[in-house]
């Protein structure tokens, strides 16, 4: 029984440090999803010491100047060395360092390879992570982040032109170009996730008021929900919830067949206060031993994407705890 492997663990860190095991979250999904933002919770619990991240674009099979002359884009399959990397995470599940290579999005060439020493958890983040079997083999926990195509496109358009120097044009040229590939060569891994995460458009958007910040729905399309989520209380404090007369919040539980598949779809739209949301940290930190877990330090609202992000970090702690 899970619940009596808790009652043996005095600190899940201590756990983590003394055993050997290296566990490695996979998260799919295409450029400009919103990858990181579902997985860096993990980092904000554990440290740098203990989670680390390789970005499959240093998998990339060409430079930029290459795969333009083959006119292919990156999410194909051929573009990308899928063998050295299922090479390089057996390595690291052995406990053994490999030389990584790096890719340069500023100037889309390879700069040299480095060093890369596998931590406690490693977090596998790109287009192609479980794509094939070997690499699904060395992969602990999936997930796949599949935003509305609304969604997907106004997020890739803010990252592309703030951090890639990107004109819109440019963007949508690019979103146009690959939108073939991707449900081609990346949609099809979400048959194989154990997460799935969806985000909307708030149904609380009000969209005579544009320039009010967007909100967003999120929701977990759970797989095997009976192994991984146990012994978390999901608190709400109701009188907080009550009391916050200018947020609005709606929380639902249903199942869903996704690619032939059911899951446990749990669902949020809307705000709360940290406070609201603090009794989910408490249980984490009762469960595991680590204190303090306090993801949104100095926020004033908490949004569906932080607390999906919360309960996904609780899910992969627990089905690390599975593991032993």
């Amino acid at each position: 029984m899970i619940g009596s492997r808790y009652e043996e663990i005095q600190n899940f860190r201590k756990l983590i440090d003394e055993s050997p095991y290296v566990f490695i979250v996979a998260v799919a999904g295409d450029s400009g999803s919103g990858k990181t933002t579902f997985t860096d919770a993990l980092m904000s619990i554990f440290g740098r010491d203990l989670v680390s991240t390789i970005t499959l674009d240093d998998y990339h099979l060409y430079d930029r100047a290459e795969r333009d002359r083959r006119r292919i884009t990156p999410l194909a399959h051929e573009a990308n060395n899928f063998e050295l990397l299922a090479t390089h995470l057996a390595t690291l599940k052995r406990g053994e360092d490999i030389l990584k290579p790096v890719y340069n999005h500023d100037f889309g060439t390879f700069d040299d390879p480095i060093l890369f020493s596998p931590t406690k958890f490693i977090i596998l983040e790109g287009l192609h992570p479980f794509v094939t079997p070997e690499l699904r083999e060395h992969i602990d926990f999936s997930i796949f982040i599949d935003p509305d195509r609304e969604v997907k496109y106004r997020w890739k358009i803010d990252r592309d032109i703030a951090k890639r120097n990107y004109t819109k044009d440019q963007v949508l040229a690019e979103i146009k170009e690959r939108e073939p590939d991707y449900l081609k060569y990346v949609l099809p891994q979400r048959a194989y996730a154990d997460n799935i995460i969806t985000v909307s458009f708030s149904s609380f958007y009000d969209p005579l008021y544009p320039t009010l910040e967007q909100k967003y729905a999120a929701a977990m399309n759970l797989s095997k929900p009976q192994e991984c989520v146990r012994d978390i209380n999901l608190n709400i404090d109701l009188f907080s919830l009550l009391s916050s007369s200018d947020m609005d919040f709606m929380m639902q539980c249903s199942s869903k067949i996704i690619d032939g598949l059911l899951f446990r779809k749990i669902a949020f739209d809307g705000e709360l206060t940290p406070f609201t949301v603090r009794k989910i940290e408490l249980s984490i930190e009762s469960e595991t031993g680590v204190y303090p877990i306090n993801l949104f330090r100095d926020r004033d609202i908490i949004t569906a994407t932080d607390l999906v992000r919360l309960i996904l970090a609780w899910r992969i702690i627990n089905w690390r705890l599975v593991i032993g």
